[in-house]
């Protein structure tokens, strides 16, 4: 199953087992996080509804990109300036697709359950 998820405003394709470089997020190694903004997610051609569909995570990594070199001159004009930059990113194992689902067929199953044992009391 693959899944598309919106986070820092890019999107990503992922699946289960996948590694995948994010804008920063908050959170140290080990951590886990939820991507709820999932915007399509399927199976081969079969497309499902994401409406209560989130993407577990684990944080790998806090890291920082390649630098950056930001030169500007102008001609004639002994102007230049040298500037670095280096984005922090955070580096992503994806667990699983589908945990809220999940957790709210596992809630209404244990709501079902529950109501033919309060009509039998």
């Amino acid at each position: 199953m693959f899944a598309i998820v919106r986070t820092g405003g890019k999107q990503y394709r992922v699946a289960a087992g996948d590694k995948i470089v994010v804008e920063k997020m908050a959170g140290e190694a080990g951590d886990q996080v939820t991507l709820g903004d999932v915007l399509l997610a399927g199976e081969g051609g079969d497309l499902k509804d994401v409406a209560k569909l989130t993407v577990a995570a684990e944080i790998i990594a806090q890291a920082k990109g390649e630098k950056v070199i930001v030169f500007k001159k102008r001609r004639r004009h002994n102007y230049r300036r040298k500037n670095g930059h280096r984005q922090n990113h955070t580096i992503l194992r994806i667990l699983s697709i589908g945990g809220e689902s999940k957790k709210a067929d596992k809630a209404a199953a244990t709501t079902q359950d529950a109501a033919p044992a309060a009509a039998e009391a």
